[in-house]
């Protein structure tokens, strides 16, 4: 039986996690969003803003700058190589790119004709 108060089975950064989160919800209708979503959803969506690192154990992991401070790198994601975790980037970028594309609301994709 594994204890619920063990803490080994808990992921160590958070981090990941909370990026996900912030990010992923979004309402069908018109969205409400902030000024300050909507400069961090512009800073994600700039592959600029991302860089790999290779870690010790050979992995490699995917950061974002800190918008804040430019100084501080938030690790995202680990990959086992180079073109996965470039991948994984390009994927965040895209992914925050149709966030902003769909701040304007619903676009037409196809008309008829009578």
């Amino acid at each position: 039986m594994i204890s619920t108060t063990n803490n080994q089975y808990k992921p160590k950064s958070k981090q990941m996690t909370y990026y996900y989160y912030k990010t992923s919800t979004l309402n069908t209708g018109k969205p409400n969003v902030s000024e300050e979503k909507i400069a961090e959803w512009k800073h994600l969506a700039d592959k600029k803003n991302w860089r790999i690192t290779q870690l010790p154990n050979g992995y490699y992991q995917t950061e974002v700058n800190n918008p804040n401070d430019e100084k501080k790198w938030v690790d995202i994601t680990r990959r086992e190589t180079l073109d996965g975790a470039e991948a994984a980037i390009d994927g965040s970028v895209e992914h925050f790119g149709k966030k902003l594309e769909f701040l304007g609301g619903p676009k037409v994709v196809k008309t008829f004709e009578s």
